[in-house]
């Protein structure tokens, strides 16, 4: 029997009657001095709402909104979202998500305390004591990115193997070298863990070449909205053990062994992070997650292991005009990179785990007509985070990896100071990438812009009709490119109206929302055909773009980002149309 953990909860802040009092109608900050914690308490006569001073996007302080006028809007310094704290419904992006509420209770003498709601942790369901490890029994190799081999005792674990190829179309390619032998080690694992459908974590060139040696390798994934593995069935990739378990459930390997999978807070139906213990001991990886499992996880892990780059958005390098220039640009990359620091110290300071990894940021923009994004979008040193860590945490070992080194955990729990628990590659391996094989990849990208369907204009309204985006106030043009972005001579640049999907050759006169998406032709073609996420032209830095005004269309992006239809649009029937209307 499984031991029951009950729901339990916390005072966060308390409020004596005259401080109740002095409350003013609409927004009040507020801020517990024991802790330095931030709250937002909203009042509407005898009506409190109240939430964590803390953006549910990616954990940004709230401000004032000046441009509010109903005293009901606070605005995030970090991407400038807004949240309504009267409805904790975020307006802009709009219709995109809501803040999580404080309870408010009756305090001592009719003061008030607001108070946070603890679910029980699952992780806390059957809990083990940490035995004692022997040197050896558990080792963590880095072989790239957030590629991680794990030896736990007998059985051996992989993370995310993205080893050859680029990612988001072509887009980023790895950074450092992978160990001579990755081949091998992904065909010894016991069982791989893939975070997410990103193809910087699940990358299909990597896994091609693992199926044609062992396609039945045991591969784990959460079971998010959409599959992990929704694009399997039109690549050629036979994997035959793809295994969905469900979230905040134990998976026994053996007797030592289990692990966890665990949903992001702000993007549930796609991202995921990983408990793993062995005898008692928790490795814990968070990988790409933005507030992973809604900010609650295990403390005092024996090793925690996340992202800390940046850059892993087009934001705003591909955006023009308006207040988009180069100086805005770089401030804003600046300010940013060191938000995503301070917000990374902060929570390994919070967390406490003995020994803290910073990877899932070892990519670069190597594709030469990609030289720009390369200049322009600056990412975190890790060294520089581990030093801030630091300073807020002496106690927290790190340790920046290197591929084909190796972390012994039950020596760096001993001295993480001896020199002894981490095994570097040897003197003279080559750590970092001098050289990408480009051509294969670009040219299975081109062969789409030559294919029959792109005769036929009316192959614009099949795709956007199959895509299944209406009823929504934003126009789009889209305009095929070069590699350099100049408008393609004979390529094509049409409009989509999203309010009733239509496809105008004029903007419409009506007031609309108006985005201008240049896209190279290659990439978007491929997508196209293909039903692809458009992640591979966003994040992938395939297209530029420009909008009037300048807003977010949080509807828009998420849907052509994460709800496009699981198979791809019926091309033959298509084209056996188009022919019998040409006869």
């Amino acid at each position: 029997m499984e031991k029951s953990v009950e729901q339990t909860s916390r005072v966060l802040l308390s409020l004596t009657p005259s401080e109740v009092a002095a409350l003013k109608e609409g927004i009040n900050f507020l801020r517990n001095k024991a802790d330095g914690k931030n709250y937002i308490l909203y009042k509407d006569k005898d009506t409190l709402h109240a939430c964590k001073n803390m953006c549910k996007h990616q954990g940004g302080l709230f401000i004032k909104d000046i441009e509010d006028l109903t005293d009901k809007c606070v605005r995030c310094t970090k991407h400038n979202w807004k949240l309504d704290v009267s409805t904790m419904k975020y307006v802009n992006p709009p219709d995109s998500f809501y803040q999580d509420e404080l309870d408010i209770e009756t305090g001592p003498d009719n003061g008030i305390v607001l108070i946070e709601l603890h679910p029980p942790n699952p992780w806390d369901t059957e809990p083990r004591k940490s035995e004692d490890l022997a040197f050896g029994e558990v080792q963590v190799t880095y072989l790239t990115h957030a590629c991680m081999d794990l030896k736990l005792g007998v059985k051996r674990m992989i993370f995310d193997p993205w080893l050859i190829g680029p990612a988001f179309a072509r887009g980023w390619w790895l950074l450092h070298e992978p160990p001579s032998d990755w081949l091998e080690r992904l065909c010894c694992a016991d069982l791989i863990y893939i975070s997410h459908m990103h193809s910087d974590h699940l990358s299909y060139p990597t896994l091609k070449k693992l199926a044609e040696r062992r396609p039945d390798v045991p591969i784990y994934v959460g079971k998010t909205e959409r599959p992990v593995f929704w694009y399997l069935d039109q690549s050629d990739v036979k994997l035959t053990n793809i295994n969905i378990v469900p979230f905040g459930v134990w998976q026994q390997v053996d007797k030592n062994l289990r692990f966890m999978i665990l949903m992001d807070g702000i993007h549930p139906e796609m991202d995921t992070c990983i408990i793993v213990e062995y005898k008692g001991h928790k490795i814990l990886n968070t990988v790409d997650c933005t507030r992973p499992n809604g900010g609650k996880l295990p403390e005092n892990a024996d090793l925690m292991m996340s992202d800390f780059a940046g850059g892993a958005s087009g934001f705003p390098m591909i955006f023009s005009g308006g207040k988009f220039t180069e100086e805005k640009k770089a401030q804003f990359i600046k300010n940013e990179r060191k938000k995503l620091l301070n917000y990374k110290a902060q929570l390994i300071t919070d967390l406490k785990p003995k020994l803290y990894c910073p990877f899932a940021g070892y990519f670069v923009e190597a594709h030469p007509s990609d030289s720009y994004i390369k200049e322009t979008n600056l990412k975190n040193d890790p060294d520089e985070l581990n030093t801030l860590i630091k300073k807020k945490s002496g106690e927290v070992s790190t340790w920046t990896p290197k591929p084909g080194a190796t972390l012994d955990l039950a020596r760096m729990l001993r001295d993480p100071t001896d020199g002894l628990g981490i095994v570097d590659p040897p003197e003279g391996t080559k750590l970092f990438k001098e050289s990408w094989d480009f051509k294969p990849y670009t040219h299975a990208f081109g062969v789409a812009v030559d294919d029959e369907i792109f005769l036929y204009p009316s192959w614009v309204k099949e795709y956007y009709v199959w895509a299944g985006f209406k009823g929504y106030n934003l126009v789009i043009r889209v305009i095929e490119t070069d590699d350099d972005f100049n408008p393609l001579p004979g390529g094509y640049n049409y409009l989509v109206d999203f309010w009733d999907l239509s496809f105008p050759t004029e903007r419409p006169n009506r007031d609309n929302p108006y985005e201008e998406i240049k896209a190279r032709v290659s990439v978007m073609r491929h997508v196209v055909k293909q039903g692809l996420l458009w992640d591979d032209l966003y994040i992938g830095f395939q297209t530029r773009l420009q909008r009037d005004p300048d807003i977010y269309h949080h509807q828009f992006w998420n849907h052509f980002q994460i709800k496009l239809p699981l198979t791809p649009p019926d091309w033959k029937s298509f084209l056996a149309r188009c022919k019998k209307n040409l006869n």
